[in-house]
C-alpha cells in the first residue's frame, strides 16, 4: 500500500481554486517530487499532507493516518523542512537538536546528524549568528532528528553552495535508501533530476504529468536533440521520412532537429547515403528543465 495516498484534493481561497483536485500516490522509501512555478499549487498541496491546512474537499492519508484527525500519531512518523522556518536567535544548534531530540520517542543521534550536515563545528553558535546556508543543514537535521517514516523537504537546498548541495543531495540518497520515504518540493531542476524516483508536475492547481525524470524527458518534444549545418541543402521530402522525428527548424544554415535516440540514427545514415557531412555536428539530450518548460509555458500568459 503507498505511504502517501493523495485523492481529489481541493483547496480555494477567496473563492479562487489554488489546488484543484490534486491525486497521486507516493511508494515507501521512495523520492517523491513536487515541481512547479510560484503559485501552482505546490506548498499548499504539501501543507495538505502535513496537516498545516485542512482541504475543502478530497482526501489525504499518510501511512493510513489522516493529517488532521490523526495529527499527534503523525507527528510521531513525518519529519518536515518547511520553506520559511526561524529559530528563537539566542538558541544554539546543540540546544535546538537536544530539544527536538527529546520530543520524539526513538530519536536519531544528533552528534552524528550534526557530523553528517557539517554542523559540529557551529554547536555552540547562537541560531542568529549562522549563515543562510547553515540554518537550512540545522532544518534539515531538525527534520530528520525524529527519525520519521516520511520526510518532506520544501526548497531542501536553497541558500547552500554547491559543494553543500552536492553533500546535502548524498545525505537524502542516504536517507532514502535506509527505507525513509522523501516528499521533494523543488525548483532546482538538477536536483530533481538527480534526486527523484518520480515526479508529480503541478499546473494551475492540477498534476500535469506523473513520471519518472527519465519518464518526462522522454516524452517532451526535444528528447534528443541533432544540430548541424550541411555541406549542403538537405530536401524537406528527404527529412520527412525521419522515425519519431516531433520538431524541425532551419535557421543560419544550421538544421535542428528534436527527436529520440532512433531519429539520431536514422539522421547519421541519411547524411551518409546523400554524402552530406554535418559540420559542428551536436547531438545532446532533453533536460528535465526542457521537459518543465514544455509542460508549464503557458502558465506565464
Amino acid at each position: 500500500m503507498p505511504i502517501i495516498e493523495v485523492s481529489g484534493l481541493r483547496k480555494a481561497y477567496g473563492g479562487r481554486p489554488v489546488v484543484d483536485g490534486v491525486a497521486f500516490t507516493v511508494e515507501e522509501g521512495e523520492i517523491f517530487g513536487i515541481l512547479g512555478p510560484n503559485g501552482a499549487g505546490k506548498t499548499t498541496t504539501v501543507e495538505c499532507i502535513e496537516g498545516l491546512r485542512e482541504p475543502d474537499a478530497g482526501a489525504v492519508r499518510v501511512a493510513g493516518l489522516d493529517p488532521r484527525a490523526d495529527r499527534n500519531a503523525l507527528t510521531r512518523i513525518l519529519g518536515v523542512q518547511l520553506q520559511e522556518s526561524e529559530l528563537q536567535e539566542k538558541l544554539t544548534v546543540r540546544e535546538a537538536l537536544e530539544l527536538y531530540s527529546a520530543c520524539y520517542p526513538n530519536p536519531v543521534g544528533w552528534r552524528e546528524l550534526a557530523e553528517r550536515l557539517g554542523l559540529t563545528g557551529r554547536l555552540t553558535a547562537r541560531f542568529g549568528k549562522l549563515s543562510g546556508g547553515q540554518k537550512q543543514r540545522l532544518f534539515i537535521a531538525l527534520a530528520l532528528i525524529g527519525n520519521p517514516r516520511v520526510v518532506v523537504l520544501d526548497e531542501l537546498t536553497t541558500g547552500l553552495d554547491p559543494r553543500a548541495r552536492r553533500d546535502t543531495w548524498t545525505l537524502i540518497e542516504e536517507v532514502r535508501d535506509s527505507g525513509v520515504t522523501v516528499l521533494l518540493v523543488t525548483h532546482f531542476m538538477e536536483e530533481a533530476q538527480r534526486l527523484c524516483d518520480r515526479i508529480a508536475v503541478i499546473k494551475r492547481g492540477r498534476v500535469a504529468a506523473l513520471d519518472t525524470p527519465a519518464g518526462l524527458i522522454r516524452h517532451s518534444a526535444g528528447g534528443t536533440v541533432i544540430s548541424f549545418a550541411p555541406s549542403r541543402p538537405l530536401a524537406d521530402g528527404d527529412l520527412a521520412g525521419l522515425p519519431e522525428a516531433r520538431t524541425l527548424e532551419r535557421r543560419n544554415g544550421r538544421l535542428t532537429i528534436h527527436g529520440t535516440d532512433t531519429t539520431a540514427g536514422a539522421v547519421i545514415s541519411l547524411l551518409a547515403r546523400h554524402q552530406i557531412t554535418p559540420h559542428q555536428l551536436r547531438v545532446t539530450d532533453a533536460t528535465l528543465d526542457d521537459a518543465f518548460l514544455e509542460l508549464t509555458e503557458d502558465r506565464e500568459n
